[in-house]
């Protein structure tokens, strides 16, 4: 994943599914975008100022989700899901057009995304990859929530920890290296809620798509979900990867190591405005693939790992 060069998709994809908390029907097409266009969502059914940059300073809500609004009020959300599928796959440039507000929750996690990502050639551009690289540490404390960064040279790590009194979640603890590790759990792991706080979500107006299909409910010593949970650690799994998602919107492939205890989106994006003002505590650089690692004009599989010189 910690590639020297840019990378896009090789053609367009489409995807349609219901919106987790709209509960309206969507279609998204991911179209392949050039060196340094970055990820931008396009609201096709507005025919003007409908442009959506992936950044943190546009994320104009992060209750239960991730939602990003340009300057003229138009809004994309639910974004975290797909956004941590183009991390993991290793995609830097796409357009995403959208056919309503809300990008499809599909099975809860980034599984669909991804799926069809490893089916395609995910190809190589000209333009050098950019990396925030951690010098110093820096941390966020909102009440008991807390949430640092630390040096990692080489790769993206994230230490994070829920503490829940429904015994089922409970305290589970995670530490996953976005580069050494096998992502399948992370990749695979739904957006959960407890059955208690259901109907308090949809008196807000949020959830009106969420069903089994698309979520994992935990009621008080039970998992509601045919076939359970999908691996042990899934619920604090799940929130490794919205984390991954939202700290994409910085704009950078972070190298450093997260540590969290009860985060979650607002939190997420906290932090990334505290950190990206505080330019002592990194520096932007680039790497520099080892040589006989493999030629970079060709194209690599999904979740391959190759090791890396960081070019300091």
């Amino acid at each position: 994943m910690q590639n020297e060069f840019q990378r896009t998709i090789s053609k367009p994809i489409t995807f349609s599914g219901v919106g987790l908390h709209s509960g309206e029907i969507s279609k998204i097409t991911i179209f392949p975008a050039k060196d340094n266009d970055g990820i931008f969502f396009k609201r096709i059914d507005l025919k003007e100022n409908n442009l959506i940059e992936a950044n943190y300073r546009n994320v104009s809500s992060a209750k239960l989700c991730t939602t990003l609004e340009n300057s003229h009020g138009i809004k994309v959300s639910t974004v975290e899901h797909l956004l941590a599928a183009f991390y993991i796959a290793g995609i830097d440039n796409a357009l995403v057009e959208i056919d309503r507000e809300e990008i499809p929750i599909m099975d809860g996690s980034a599984k669909n995304f991804l799926d069809v990502f490893k089916d395609i050639e995910i190809n190589y551009l000209t333009a050098k990859r950019k990396y925030l690289k951690v010098t110093n540490k820096i941390e966020l404390k909102d009440g008991k929530k807390t949430i640092s960064i630390e040096p990692n040279q080489s790769s993206f790590e994230v230490d994070f920890q829920l503490d829940y009194e429904n015994k089922i979640i409970g305290n589970q603890r995670n530490n996953i290296n976005f580069l050494t590790d096998e992502l399948n759990d992370v990749s695979n792991s739904r957006t959960f809620c407890l059955y208690q706080d259901i109907e308090k979500i949809k008196k807000a107006g949020l959830a009106k798509g969420g069903s089994l299909d698309n979520a994992v409910v935990v009621d008080n010593d039970k998992v509601l979900n045919e076939g359970g949970l999908r691996n042990e650690k899934e619920f604090v799994n799940h929130k490794i990867l919205d984390l991954a998602g939202d700290f994409l919107l910085s704009g950078y492939r972070i190298l450093g190591k997260v540590i969290c205890y009860q985060g979650g989106h607002e939190l997420s994006n906290m932090f990334l405005r505290k950190l990206m003002k505080s330019k002592e505590f990194y520096k932007v650089t680039q790497i520099k693939e080892n040589k006989n690692t493999f030629d970079n004009k060709k194209n690599i599989e999904l979740n391959s790992h190759h090791k890396m010189a960081i070019n300091a």
